[in-house]
């Protein structure tokens, strides 16, 4: 999901079952007008996890501060810890 965050609508939120690693399963949906997780995701036992434009705002942030490429595996390892401990 990492690798394609940049098609995915800046509105929509990720929604991804707990523990969250890299291999969780994961959806990106648009939150409910309502609040609270949609239940399609709830249906499969997800939380919500971050904002696709948080998500994109921190990685952006985060690269710019780098001499090197990102891989995906440490942006989505940096954004799990983003999300946990700082969003």
């Amino acid at each position: 999901m990492i690798a394609s965050l940049s098609t995915f609508d800046r509105e929509d939120t990720i929604y991804a079952a707990e523990p969250w690693t890299a291999d969780s399963e994961a959806m990106v949906v648009r939150e409910p007008d309502a609040g609270g997780v949609p239940q399609a995701a709830s249906e499969k036992g997800m939380t919500y996890f971050i904002e696709i434009f948080i998500a994109h705002d921190f990685l952006d942030g985060w690269q710019q501060n780098e001499t090197r490429a990102l891989s995906s595996e440490e942006q989505c390892a940096g954004l799990i810890h983003y999300a946990i401990y700082d969003a």
